[in-house]
């Protein structure tokens, strides 16, 4: 599909388990980069942002057969940004924010060679039933959602009986639009 050594620049176990379903061959490395961004910047544009920023990090340890892949994902709920909870009580927070309400999951992605660079974003809207405080408790103490941004996965539990529909990539609410970076990557 490509001439390039695919590279992810994730730690992100689902990211790694959706690029491998979709077929593709890759490395894995890593490198720490502190996620900031400018204030006053819109929440669906943080992303593909911050994707780039991780690419950023990895200027000049290319090679030139070599395409990196970032990606960051945050989920938008009225103008505000849910990132990954620091612990439990942050966790029920967000799931209490999100019961009985439509947001947004952006991920934005980055594919960076020594040549050149693209970034794009795709957005998808999920719809919560309104959560028992009983739901919302048992899934955090349950399965620990502290890894994933708006304190939640779509394929857990919480998943399962909480959301009532999306509009979008079910994929991208996961953490990587897999029909859309194989379409980019067909192009690059």
């Amino acid at each position: 599909m490509t001439e390039y050594k695919l590279v992810l620049a994730s730690a992100s176990p689902r990211r790694r388990q959706l690029l491998e379903g979709a077929g593709f061959h890759f490395d894995i490395r890593l490198k720490p980069v502190e996620e900031h961004w400018e204030e006053g910047m819109a929440p669906e544009h943080v992303p593909e942002y911050l994707a780039r920023l991780k690419a950023a990090a990895f200027a000049g340890d290319l090679q030139a057969n070599e395409l990196l892949i970032t990606a960051d994902t945050v989920v938008c709920l009225n103008g505000e940004i849910l990132g990954k909870p620091a612990g439990r009580n942050e966790a029920v927070m967000m799931l209490r924010k999100l019961s009985g309400c439509k947001h947004t999951v952006v991920t934005g992605v980055c594919l960076t060679t020594v040549e050149r660079q693209k970034s794009f974003s795709v957005s998808t809207d999920v719809y919560f039933k309104d959560l028992l405080e009983e739901e919302i408790s048992y899934y955090v103490d349950r399965y620990q959602p502290f890894d994933k941004a708006g304190a939640y996965g779509i394929q857990e539990w919480i998943g399962y009986i909480g959301i009532q529909r999306i509009e979008g990539s079910f994929y991208n609410v996961m953490g990587l639009p897999v029909q859309r970076l194989y379409e980019e990557l067909k192009h690059f």
